[in-house]
């Protein structure tokens, strides 16, 4: 981990007094179907600062959210708490006097946890008098949500403002992991799959120049196909166009070398300028994981976000073949994006990874920028 002086203050910095409220944004968006929590990875991450401020009597009062749009509610991770020991009491309001009463009748050392933060709309609008809300809940703020602070919403933003603020745990460790990837070790391998090529196209054309090796796998590598004059036929294209882009000859890009591609009827393997104008690319294909070996094999420093191939249409194969490649290799491997972790925690090999990012956009926006708006903020906190 990196020896560079943190640009915020974190939660070693804090002393908590015994009954003293804390006020921890923490990353809470997992899959839940029919109320049973499909992925736990997110809370288990933020457990060591909830645990730190229980065992410091402090009364934690848990903030986050599920989903875009605020529909779902976070009462199953109520229930997940509770499971775990933890002293957990839910409360259906996200700020106001019904939030107020929670927080007040609750135990020392115990934790509240609110509902979904997204269920008021002045959230995502970062409205001050929300952030001032919230605010009155505690006497300090934890942020321990990495994976959101690329938003700039009132519980990221807005109330680092008004509390004394500090980085949780697994903040710290998302940011010193992070970092030390964006100067990487040579021989170097940046692995970026995934869609939408206009939001990455910055960090692309910066990583190029950073790693010695950038491979564009997913419906991103569709772009750059087309933008090759190959057919694309019916696969995912973004709205950009990347034909008159220098990346798309740049010496250090690598690219699949085979694909997978169906008509609806017929799946088959090809070259990827041998797709048809009826055929859609899923996947890459296997030549290309054997492409990929000996790069992986030699990196010191190997940075994966994104899969490789259509992950949530069942297209996983190549994906879980790149896992297990990068699990075996010797190389400083720092993996990011809810699929690709999926994938590695479906294959239970999650522990011969250096670090495994609790983000998708939010490692994406910091590997680019070198921070995010939640760092500004936390930096420029109320003392």
């Amino acid at each position: 981990m990196s020896t560079k002086k943190l640009p915020f203050k974190t939660l070693g910095d804090l002393t908590v007094q015994a009954g003293q409220p804390v006020l921890v944004r923490t990353s809470l968006n997992v899959p839940i179907k029919d109320g049973v929590i499909e992925n736990q990875f997110r809370i288990t991450r933020g457990l060591a600062t909830v645990q730190h401020l229980v065992q410091q009597g402090g009364k934690v009062v848990l903030l986050g959210h599920i989903g875009s749009k605020g529909g779902q509610s976070t009462e199953p991770i109520a229930d997940l708490l509770s499971s775990l020991g933890y002293s957990v009491t839910f409360c259906k309001s996200v700020s106001g006097a019904e939030a107020k009463n929670c927080v007040d009748n609750a135990a020392a050392g115990s934790v509240i946890l609110l509902e979904n933060v997204r269920r008021d709309p002045r959230e995502k609008q970062n409205d001050p008098e929300f952030a001032r809300e919230l605010s009155e809940l505690a006497a300090v703020y934890i942020n321990d949500a990495f994976a959101a602070s690329h938003r700039e919403h009132a519980s990221l933003v807005g109330v680092p403002a008004l509390l004394p603020a500090y980085a949780g745990f697994n903040f710290v460790h998302e940011y010193e992991a992070l970092s030390q990837m964006r100067a990487p070790t040579s021989p170097s391998l940046f692995m970026l799959g995934g869609a939408k090529f206009d939001t990455k196209l910055p960090l692309v054309e910066q990583f190029l120049e950073r790693y010695s090796r950038v491979f564009i796998g997913g419906a991103l590598a569709n772009d750059l196909f087309q933008a090759r004059g190959y057919e694309v036929g019916n696969s995912l294209v973004s709205d950009i166009s990347l034909a008159n882009n220098p990346i798309v000859r740049h010496p250090n890009l690598l690219l699949p070398v085979d694909v997978i591609v169906t008509d609806g009827t017929r799946t088959r393997v090809c070259a990827p300028d041998a797709v048809q104008t009826n055929e859609t690319i899923y996947d890459a294909g296997p030549e290309t994981v054997t492409m990929l070996t000996p790069l992986v094999t030699q990196a010191r420093s190997i940075l994966w976000n994104g899969p490789l191939g259509n992950y949530e249409a069942g297209f996983n194969e190549q994906t879980e073949a790149a896992a297990r490649l990068v699990a075996e290799a010797p190389g400083h491997a720092v993996v990011g994006g809810g699929d690709t972790v999926a994938s590695i925690e479906s294959l239970g090999v999650q522990e011969h990874f250096a670090f495994l990012s609790t983000a998708g956009g939010a490692m994406l926006h910091f590997l680019e920028h070198g921070t995010l708006p939640a760092i500004t903020a936390l930096s420029q906190t109320k003392e």
